[in-house]
């Protein structure tokens, strides 16, 4: 499940959004202040970011700025009530994805998160993905280990591609399931369990944390 951080210090426009995305089926957390978005923003927990500007502590735009300057690529739409020519330029020159003003239809705001998010998954599908001396080429499906390549069959390959991606993140059994074989297994099988061992023999057992009773982590 797609997480999104809502940055915004207006309780009715945040529960409103909120609301709106959990129905849309998307994890949800509310920052009421900039420097609160901030460190959640640079936690690599969530896929995208709804960024308002005039928030207590840190404006948006501090904000935005100080993502992008510590190198994170999360994507951002802007929403804000200053949604004045200048302002518009200053938010997409300062790195924002996307630009929305107050009053807003939340349709709207959804077509715009869920393009934003087709997009840059299209774009990270494109390269390959590094993680700890761990790298996975998307395209060819080889893997290599700190530049020797090791040999992985296609679930294997498809479990670490899917743990790289949500690095940090603990992602259930449930999940595993779904996303690398699909809704055609038993929900109580221990498949994910038997392929998560066959990948720690490969890559290494502390790159892959188990957290109990909620499923596995890439460290």
């Amino acid at each position: 499940m797609a997480s999104i951080l809502i940055a915004e210090d207006e309780d009715r426009i945040a529960s409103f959004v909120e609301k709106g995305l959990k129905s849309a089926g998307y994890a949800t957390r509310v920052a009421a202040t900039g420097p609160e978005a901030l460190e959640l923003a640079l936690s690599d927990e969530f896929d995208l970011l709804v960024l308002d500007i005039g928030l207590p502590g840190m404006d948006g735009f501090e904000v935005l700025r100080s993502i992008r300057g510590q190198g994170s690529n999360l994507p951002v739409i802007v929403l804000t009530a200053r949604g004045g020519g200048a302002d518009t330029v200053a938010g997409l020159e300062g790195g924002a994805d996307d630009y929305m003003a107050k009053p807003f239809r939340f349709d709207e705001l959804l077509a715009r998160i869920r393009l934003r998010m087709q997009t840059t998954q299209a774009k990270t599908t494109e390269g390959e993905l590094v993680h700890r001396g761990l790298e996975l080429d998307v395209r060819t499906r080889r893997a290599k280990i700190d530049g020797t390549e090791i040999d992985l069959s296609g679930r294997e390959f498809m479990l670490a591609e899917e743990l790289i991606r949500h690095a940090g993140q603990v992602l259930s059994r449930e999940q595993l399931l779904s996303r690398v074989w699909g809704y055609d297994f038993d929900p109580g099988s221990n498949v994910v369990d038997v392929y998560v061992r066959y990948l720690r023999n490969k890559i290494g057992v502390d790159r892959i944390e188990t957290v109990r009773g909620m499923g596995y982590r890439m460290a």
